[in-house]
C-alpha cells in the first residue's frame, strides 16, 4: 500500500544527496565541542553541546529546549503536528575521554576527513560514531523532509542526553517525571552497528547488566610474607579461589539458580542466526584468539546474544608497583559483571552472587560489596508492525536486505523506555565494529553517515502509513 509520504520520498532522498556537504559541516561543528561527561572539567562543554543541539533543532522547526538535571542537561524537542504514528528518538551527545592522547594521529576534537586507498572516506574524531554522527543522521533526515515538504511525515519527539558515557543515572528520573510529555508509539535509538558494511540491522535483543565490586579482608594490616606466610590467611588467595569457582570446566556459571530464568532459544531464531553466515573463527581471530571459552555446547553467537555471562573485569590486592615487595595484603578486591538475558532479574542475580561469595568465605575473613548498577535485558517482539516496516525501509536503501540481530552489550535506555513509558525500542544504527569507539582515532564512515540519513528518511516515510 502506498503511504501518504511515499510519493515525496524520492525528492527527500535527492535533497539529502544535495545537502550532504552541509550536513557534514554541521556534524563537524558538533564534534568540535569537547562534551566529555565523566570529567567535571568539561561540564561547560557538555552544556554547550546541549545548547548547540537545541538551537539547531529549533532552527529546523522543532520546539526545542535544554532541560536541567542534577548532572548534565537533557535536550527535548517536539514536532507533533503530523497525524498517525509518533516516534521518540533517543541519542546522546556526550563522549568518552580521549586518553591515551599520544595514540591519536590528529587532534581528537578536530574532525579529519580521511580518504582510504579504496576511495572510501572516514570522519575521524572523538564522538564521530558514538554517538554524534549517529544521532545527526536522524536530525538530518528530519531536516530534509522539512526542506522538501515543509513538514515531517510522522510526529517526532527527540530526547538527547549528556550522561550515557558516565552512567546515565539522571535520565530515568527525568523520563519518569516527564512521562506524559514523552509518550509515543515507538522509541528509536541510533547507537548500534550494522551487521556488515552492506547489511543494515535492527537489534531486538540486548543483554542486561549487573556490576559488583567485592573486597575481602583477612588480617587487620598488611603482613610480612616471611614472618606470617602459611600462618596468615592471604585475601588474594581467598579471592582467587572464589573467583575461580564462578565457572566450571565446561564454561557454565556455577552460581545457584543462575540459569533458572533463562529460556532456550527457539529453533526458528537459531536457524535465522545460522543463516547470517557468522564466521566464529574470524571473530575470535580479530581479538588474537582461536578457541571459544564459554559454554561448550553453545555457538559463539548464542554465547554473545542469548546466554548470560559472568566476567572478571579487574582484580587487585597487595603490591603491584615496580620491583618486588614481599607482603601479604590485608585486602583484595575484584570487579565482576554479569550480562543478563530476558527473564533474569538483576536483584536476584546480585543476591545469588553475594550468597555464593559468602558461602566460600573463611570464618576469620570478612567481605564488603559495592553495587555498580544493574538493568534487565530487553527483547523487542519480532512480529511488531513498525519493526517490519522499518526492516523493509532499510532494505530499500542498502545492497542487502536488513536483518534482525541480537547484541551482547547493554543499552539501559531501552529498558527505561519499556518500564517508564511502555514503549518498545527499535535499535537501528549504522556504525561498524571497527569504528574504534572509546578508543583513539574513533571514526565514522561517510557512507554510514550519508546512507544513515537516507535510511531514516525511508523509515519515517514507512511509518507514515
Amino acid at each position: 500500500m502506498t503511504t501518504p509520504a511515499a510519493p515525496q520520498l524520492d525528492a527527500v532522498l535527492a535533497e539529502i544527496d544535495r545537502g550532504l556537504e552541509a550536513s557534514l559541516e554541521r556534524l563537524k561543528a558538533l564534534l568540535r565541542i569537547k562534551s566529555i561527561s565523566t570529567d567535571p572539567a568539561y561540564a561547560e562543554e557538555c552544556r554547550r553541546a546541549a545548547e548547540w543541539l537545541a538551537q539547531d533543532l529549533a532552527a529546523e522547526g522543532f520546539q526545542a529546549s535544554v532541560r536541567p538535571t542534577p548532572g548534565h542537561p537533557v535536550v527535548v524537542a517536539h514536532d507533533t503536528g503530523a497525524p498517525g504514528a509518533h516516534v521518540l528518538f533517543y541519542g546522546h551527545y556526550d563522549v568518552q575521554p580521549v586518553d591515551p592522547i599520544d595514540l591519536w594521529n590528529t587532534d581528537p576534537f578536530e574532525p579529519q576527513l580521511v580518504t582510504l586507498s579504496d576511495g572510501s572516506r572516514q570522519l575521524v574524531c572523538r564522538g564521530a560514531s558514538d554517538d554524534k554522527g549517529q544521532l545527526m543522521t536522524f536530525i538530518e533526515a528530519c531536516r530534509a523532509w522539512r526542506a522538501v515538504t515543509g513538514r515531517l511525515p510522522v510526529g517526532v519527539s527527540i530526547l538527547l542526553e549528556g550522561e550515557e558515557e558516565s552512567g546515565g543515572k539522571n535520565l530515568p528520573p527525568f523520563i519518569a517525571a516527564n512521562a506524559e510529555e514523552l509518550k509515543a508509539d515507538i522509541a528509536l535509538v541510533c547507537d548500534t552497528d550494522m551487521w556488515d558494511r552492506q547489511t543494515p540491522s535492527i537489534t531486538t535483543m540486548l543483554r542486561g547488566l549487573v556490576g559488583e565490586e567485592v573486597t575481602i579482608t583477612c588480617a587487620d594490616k598488611d603482613l610480612h610474607s616471611g614472618m606470617f606466610g602459611n600462618a596468615a590467611r592471604n585475601p588474594n588467595q581467598v579471592l582467587a579461589d572464589i573467583v575461580a569457582s564462578l565457572r566450571d570446566a565446561d564454561g557454565r556459571v556455577t552460581i545457584d539458580g543462575f540459569y533458572d530464568d533463562v529460556a532456550e532459544l527457539p529453533d526458528t531464531v537459531k536457524a535465522q542466526w545460522k543463516g547470517l553466515g557468522f564466521d566464529e573463527k574470524a571473530f575470535l581471530a580479530g581479538a588474537g584468539l582461536s578457541i571459544p571459552a564459554g559454554e561448550k555446547d553453545r555457538s559463539v553467537l548464542e554465547q554473545l546474544w542469548s546466554r548470560p555471562t559472568c566476567e572478571i573485569n579487574g582484580m587487585w590486592g597487595g603490591y603491584t608497583g615496580e620491583g618486588f615487595k614481599t607482603v601479604i595484603p590485608a585486602k583484595a578486591s575484584a570487579k565482576i559483571s554479569f550480562r543478563l538475558v530476558s527473564g533474569m532479574q538483576p536483584d536476584r542475580i546480585r543476591k545469588a552472587f553475594r550468597d555464593h561469595v559468602r558461602a566460600r568465605l573463611p570464618a576469620d575473613c570478612s567481605v564488603e560489596f559495592k553495587e555498580h548498577g544493574g538493568s534487565p535485558a530487553l527483547t523487542v517482539p519480532a512480529d511488531g508492525p513498525l519493526l517490519n516496516k522499518a526492516l523493509a525501509a532499510l532494505s530499500g536503501e542498502w545492497p542487502k536486505p536488513a536483518v534482525i540481530t541480537g547484541s551482547g552489550g547493554s543499552i539501559p535506555v531501552g529498558g527505561d523506555f519499556k518500564r517508564l513509558l511502555g514503549l518498545d525500542t527499535l535499535f537501528i544504527g549504522f556504525a561498524h565494529n571497527d569504528d574504534r569507539i572509546h578508543s583513539p582515532n574513533e571514526k565514522y564512515d561517510l557512507t554510514s553517515f550519508h546512507k544513515g540519513i537516507r535510511s531514516w528518511a525511508r523509515v519515517l516515510a514507512a511509518f507514515a502509513g
